[in-house]
């Protein structure tokens, strides 16, 4: 073996990205480009009378404008949970206008400014209908959310089991309050974008995703087109946090552009536009309450949950998916309901339910905390759960006791005053808190295929996404592992329909789904050559078992005398072959064929099947200490320390990293970021990094992260369990509480601004 995994490899595709020779969506330069622009609603609800397009045809460049009236017959696709649609309405089919910025048309023109020009011009008559703006809002009016029915809230995290008024009757303390978190935008660095082109009946796109097959299938379902008639290329994607998890009609309207004006058509979203056009975390109110004995003992746990959706989709952020595995409470009811408003529909966003869930729940165990006169840290412990509570299954690993125990000592945790307003530095109010992590480790089935060519280099292959994440490094390491190969002998190539299939990289599934496909068909491979040199005469291992055999930097050697030894291009040359090569597909334990095909066919969910025989987690403990201007309210984050239970780290530098971005996440929801909607006009005001204020690096003090814990053998045959999702669970309430402790005032309602501290 290489000895590569485990280690901080640099990125290999690291001088691509500083020489800017990674390609992504928008940079493939294809002869007699066209432009798209979109034509998009100014109206949250209503109905478009008459769209004059005659400026706008006129103007200088315009090759061809669609709108409804000549927009071809488009087909629905099913919507998260049940398909790869990014929502069920499909554009251009009828009048009807849902929310502001809804995708009306689409002009092409010779250039991108002129396209841009020309929409500028079309005109668009209204019949306006008062809409129905925001969750608050629709509250505040008295509207009501439906219940769902048990079996869909079961699906979205709904679970329960005890006696929750018995668990209520018994507790000493009881902690009762609501917590809110606002809608939340993405803002990736690259702002979505989609190159079309059309061969014939064969449609290529160029797709800022993060699932080209979602992309390719969703497409071809929605034009009536054989799956194989679309193929989809995505190298390198500029982030997504889960708005290019699924498709959006700016991808098919793209297709349709070049389809009419037959000539590639690229498509680039405005940042603006990112803000209506490709999901967000949705708006939710949240109510907790908690039971206690004095000795701090949960006797109950109830997390009611609201969430935003759009008016013709059904998208629930499940914010109780983690409350009823976090601690062993033995009365517990989680439930979810959701409220429709003039909005696009949302989406995933890093930790979807978790992130606003946990934030939630964690600032109420500090509450209880203070009520009991406990240390925070003491009262998790106290309430630790040993096993699953909610499915009694053990975990495959569970190291978060460590976490909390190795955390607080790099903090300092114990020199904690626990008195609110207690903690100074000058004239800064100081506070600490802390908050626990948790993310499920989701797997899905995927494929790879790996080969070796004449020359000892391999090519390891498989159609999943680099978001960012490091996904070409540690693939690259995974195989050069399993082959036995120095690194730049390896060569790891994705991002294309054409390779094997792989999910969606969402929820932190990729390394433990594809990495364990790329490690098994690497291995398959060695295997497969080591058994060649068994078989053959020739060669000076002749005879031997496969278990006798070591390999290391290309060379095969008996383990017991590694004087016995060949390389793998003497294999391949004394056989007359150019290249050798072993695919295989992996499945998650307990999945079986029908989990198969669905993944395979692109209409799985995001959450994938989890093992029956184990409760499969990420955990974490993050402590936080504030400073806060008792004059102005401003609060500054001073130290961040988190450790982490997420299995085998296989490259710590590129782990840390995502650690390290989701806690930025988490100060950036914590603090500051908050999408705000006109409450008459339905449209949000904050469309642009100006308004939308998200952190950057003056906000960001050093951030320690500390890997805990074992390799999850339970998990994946990797030992790997969720990293990427995992930092911004728990983060903003360990910063709520932080806040507290310094100010002696509880915010309950997200972000943390200088006014609600005032």
């Amino acid at each position: 073996m290489s000895g590569v995994l485990g280690t901080s490899v640099k990125r290999v595709d690291g001088r691509l990205k500083v020489t800017g020779a990674a390609r992504y969506a928008a940079e493939f330069p294809l002869a007699d480009m066209a432009y798209g622009a979109l034509i998009e609603s100014t109206i949250a609800k209503g109905r478009a009378t008459h769209i004059d397009v005659q400026a706008a045809q006129d103007a200088p460049g315009v090759l061809g404008i669609i709108t409804h009236h000549d927009a071809p017959k488009l087909h629905s696709v099913r919507m998260f949970p049940f398909g790869p649609a990014g929502q069920t309405l499909v554009p251009l089919q009828d009048t009807v206008i849902h929310y502001a910025g809804q995708h009306l048309g689409i002009v092409i023109a010779d250039t991108p400014e002129r396209a841009i020009h020309a929409a500028s011009l079309v005109r668009v008559h209204y019949r306006e209908e008062t809409p129905l703006t925001t969750l608050k809002d629709e509250l505040a009016r008295g509207t009501t959310p439906p219940e769902l029915p048990p079996t869909f809230n079961h699906i979205f995290g709904g679970s329960g089991r005890g006696n929750l008024a018995e668990g209520l009757a018994q507790a000493e303390v009881t902690i009762d309050q609501t917590y809110s978190t606002p809608s939340n935008h993405h803002n990736p660095m690259e702002p979505a974008a989609t190159i079309a082109v059309w061969d014939g009946d064969q449609l290529t796109l160029y797709d800022s995703t993060q699932w080209i097959f979602g992309v390719r299938n969703t497409i071809a379902t929605m034009l009536g087109l054989p799956q194989e008639n679309v193929r989809v290329i995505s190298p390198f994607v500029g982030g997504g946090f889960g708005c290019k998890c699924f498709t959006w009609d700016h991808v098919v309207l793209a297709a349709l552009a070049a389809r009419r004006v037959g000539k590639p058509v690229k498509l680039v979203l405005s940042r603006e536009q990112m803000y209506t056009s490709v999901g967000y975390r949705p708006e939710t109110v949240q109510h907790v309450t908690l039971g206690a004995t004095r000795d701090g003992l949960l006797t109950a746990i109830a997390h009611e949950g609201i969430s935003q959706t759009s008016e013709f989709a059904e998208y629930i952020t499940p914010v109780g998916v983690l409350t009823g595995m976090m601690y062993a409470c033995p009365n517990l009811i989680t439930k979810h309901r959701m409220m429709p408003v003039n909005a696009g529909t949302p989406t995933q966003m890093r930790a979807p339910g978790e992130a606003p869930g946990m934030f939630a729940l964690e600032s109420a165990m500090d509450e209880l905390a203070y009520a009991l006169d406990i240390d925070p840290v003491e009262l998790r412990l106290r309430n630790y759960a040993n096993a699953d509570p909610q499915s009694g299954r053990p975990w495959s690993s569970k190291a978060l006791a460590e976490c909390y125990r190795v955390g607080a000592e790099r903090f300092g945790w114990e020199k904690r005053n626990a008195s609110p307003r207690s903690m100074r530095d000058g004239d800064e109010l100081v506070g600490w808190g802390m908050a626990t992590a948790a993310y499920p480790v989701y797997l899905s089935p995927a494929a790879a295929i790996a080969k070796l060519f004449a020359n000892g280099d391999a090519l390891v292959q498989s159609g999943t996404h680099e978001i960012g994440t490091g996904t070409y490094t540690v693939m690259t390491q995974i195989s050069a592992d399993a082959l036995g190969l120095p690194l730049e002998k390896v060569r790891f190539e994705l991002g294309d329909t054409n390779l094997p299939k792989t999910p969606v990289t969402g929820a932190a599934r990729t390394v433990g789904s594809v990495g364990a496909a790329v490690q098994a068909a690497a291995s398959a491979l060695r295997s497969q050559l080591i058994q060649m040199a068994l078989a053959d005469t020739a060669s000076p291992l002749y005879g031997y078992s496969e278990e006798q055999i070591a390999v290391e930097d290309g060379y095969l050697s008996l383990a017991q005398d590694p004087s016995r030894r060949e390389a793998y291009t003497d294999i391949l040359a004394r056989h007359g072959l150019e290249v050798v090569e072993a695919y295989r597909e992996v499945l998650p334990q307990d999945a079986n064929e029908t989990d198969r095909e669905r993944v395979f066919s692109g209409v799985n969910a995001l959450r994938g099947p989890v093992t029956s025989k184990f409760a499969m987690y990420s955990f974490g403990a993050h402590f936080v200490e504030v400073r806060v201007d008792p004059r102005s309210g401003r609060v500054r984050i001073a130290r961040f320390v988190g450790a982490f239970d997420a299995g085998r780290i296989l490259n710590p530098q590129s782990a840390r990293s995502q650690l390290v971005g989701g806690i930025v996440f988490g100060v950036g929801m914590a603090l500051m970021e908050e999408t705000l909607t006109d409450p008459h006009l339905g449209r949000i005001v904050t469309a642009n990094l100006a308004d939308y204020h998200v952190p950057v690096q003056a906000d960001i003090p050093e951030i320690e992260t500390l890997f805990v814990g074992a390799p999850d053998f339970h998990a994946n045959p990797l030992g790997t369990k969720s990293v990427g999702e995992l930092g911004i669970v728990g983060a903003a309430a360990a910063i709520a509480n932080a806040v507290y402790h310094a100010t002696g005032r509880r915010i309950r309602d997200l972000p943390i601004t200088l006014d609600k501290l005032l």
